[in-house]
């Protein structure tokens, strides 16, 4: 309908046609298997495409076997879902209520909704947001125009105890963590990263590293955008400008409003440690919100092609990630 509410011109997807689409595990499990092996089933461990259908009658590790290196293995072999015991139909469910929850869905309400324990809702959510990570070399420039802000996320000054707040004395975003956006307009793709400091040669660094060289820049007035080798337009925040014709940043913030409000309204906190993965996450569910739920659903699964998560690395991290900032 031309007058619905939201991004009608998608298909989306309900509860009971994903429940109708996935009425077995068989029919998961098929799912999985022909996104993730597209160009016809091969060995994760050797690459072989020479493979064999286990017997169902007869007891075997995992489903298929390699001709070739004479190996088990499964579909969720060589990706996030490695070593899971949880069916491929959870999976889909989870996968599909976290990319229809604009703000997230938190592990206590998957939990409940699937059927796992908290912990293991975490841990799946955690391994489907590792889908969105690319290498940087995996990030073609933006050929602009572009917005170019940076935020910060943590609690408020106010609501910390007295002795906290004490450690936490001086102006602006105190005990704070930095992360710096650009925004797309042609392309409304955005991506976003946390960021030790906001000085000139991080936040320039950024942008050179995102934008194309003949991008057109808008940002704030903030003095570590001076100077940038981009045709470079400001607006003043500062005297309460915030759109000069083409001039503004309304794009950039508007996304930093969802991830806060999920902040704030579903998750609560974000640990600094894995700030990271939720921002990498908002950007990459963000980038393909003008798609179909269907193939939204796809892009996690081909993403998670080539990653591995494990429950021990995830909670080993300790300190700050590289480049964050507290």
């Amino acid at each position: 309908m031309a007058n619905a509410p939201g991004r009608s011109f998608r298909k989306g997807l309900t509860v009971i046609e994903i429940m109708d689409m996935f009425p077995t595990e068989e029919s998961a499990r098929k799912w999985f298997e022909d996104l993730i092996w597209a160009d016809g089933r091969h060995c994760p461990h050797c690459g072989c495409t020479e493979t064999t259908e286990c017997n169902k009658e007869k007891k075997h590790p995992m489903p298929y076997r390699c001709n070739g290196c004479k190996q088990y293995f499964s579909a969720k072999l060589g990706t996030v879902m490695e070593d899971s015991r949880l069916p491929y139909r959870k999976w889909v469910l989870a996968i599909y209520l976290h990319m229809t929850s604009l703000k997230g869905v938190s592990s206590m309400k998957l939990h409940r909704d699937i059927g796992v324990t908290q912990k293991t809702a975490w841990f799946m959510l955690q391994r489907i947001r590792e889908a969105f990570k690319r290498d940087d070399d995996d990030n073609d420039p933006m050929g602009g125009p572009v917005e170019v802000d940076e935020t910060y996320m943590g609690g408020k000054r106010k609501n910390m105890s007295n002795a906290r707040r004490k450690e936490a004395e001086g102006r602006g975003p105190v005990d704070m963590t930095a992360v710096v956006g650009v925004k797309d307009r042609e392309s409304n793709r955005v991506n976003a990263k946390v960021v030790q400091s906001t000085d000139k040669a991080t936040l320039q660094g950024f942008i050179i590293d995102n934008a194309a060289s003949d991008a057109k820049v808008y940002t704030d007035e903030a003095g570590a955008y001076s100077g940038m080798p981009f045709d470079h337009e400001t607006v003043c925040h500062s005297a309460c400008e915030y759109v000069r014709e083409m001039a503004h940043t309304n794009g950039i913030e508007s996304f930093w409003a969802v991830l806060k409000r999920a902040h704030k309204g579903v998750f609560h906190k974000f640990s600094v440690k894995h700030l990271q993965r939720y921002v990498t996450d908002f950007a990459g569910r963000h980038n393909v919100r003008d798609a179909d739920t269907l193939d939204q659903m796809g892009c996690i699964v081909g993403g998670m092609v080539g990653k591995r998560l494990t429950c021990k690395t995830l909670i080993a991290q300790n300190g700050l990630p590289s480049g964050a900032r507290k």
